[in-house]
């Protein structure tokens, strides 16, 4: 099952879920969101540091197209996609290195008995793993979502867009409560060009995978 066929899938559900939901719900959201107190689009832009383009890279001017909510939402969504690249980054490389884990990955399934491509080491995945890790994301999500609101602090009415707020999901000793403001973000600037950078990253092996020679100097992967 191709990687493209769950993503199809996914969307398609998501895509049913919605066709539910009354276009009086979408009215009275947007209209509690933009009474809320979301941050800024400067402010939500102002990292992280682009000094290196001497100013914001945005040359279609996306960030215009919106309003705070939007962009709110978009730095929410642009963290977490880096988080996923930078583990599927390290992941493809672990598994084309030849790093496996110890024992079986399904019953008579050797984690060693894996290939080493990446998007053939995800093909050879059961439909029973697959859908493990795609209902693993689903539940974080919630949760992701249940305790920003929980807390109050959710990132479209004024929280900080991609904060973690799983408890002990990415720092499960409390290490950042022991860090300055000024540490912390220095952290997120650096997080979010990291994951940017993972995107290209990922992309780049995905297109080695479907069309040879696509990326120069790229071996096969």
């Amino acid at each position: 099952m191709k990687l493209s066929s769950v993503v199809i899938a996914l969307a398609g559900l998501s895509g049913s879920a919605t066709a539910f939901t009354s276009p009086a719900a979408f009215t009275q959201k947007a209209t509690s969101l933009q009474m809320s107190d979301c941050l800024s689009k400067d402010v939500v832009l102002s990292e992280p540091n682009t000094i290196e383009f001497g100013k914001i890279w945005d040359p279609l001017g996306l960030a215009e197209l919106g309003s705070d909510t939007t962009v709110a939402w978009m730095r929410h969504a642009e963290v977490k996609h880096g988080r996923i690249a930078m583990a599927a980054f390290v992941g493809w490389w672990a598994v084309g290195a030849g790093l496996r884990f110890p024992g079986e990955l399904a019953h008579g399934l050797d984690f060693g008995s894996i290939p080493s491509a990446g998007y053939e080491a995800w093909d050879a995945v059961p439909i029973a793993g697959k859908a493990q890790m795609l209902i693993l994301a689903g539940i974080i999500e919630i949760g992701d979502e249940y305790f920003f609101s929980k807390n109050g602090q959710h990132y479209l009415r004024g929280g900080t867009p991609g904060k973690n707020m799983v408890p002990g999901l990415f720092d499960p000793a409390g290490l950042s409560s022991m860090r300055s403001e000024e540490a912390k973000a220095r952290g997120r600037s650096a997080e979010i060009k990291n994951g940017r950078l993972a995107m290209i990253g990922v992309m780049g092996m995905y297109a080695t995978t479907q069309i040879a020679g696509s990326v120069p100097f790229q071996p096969p992967c």
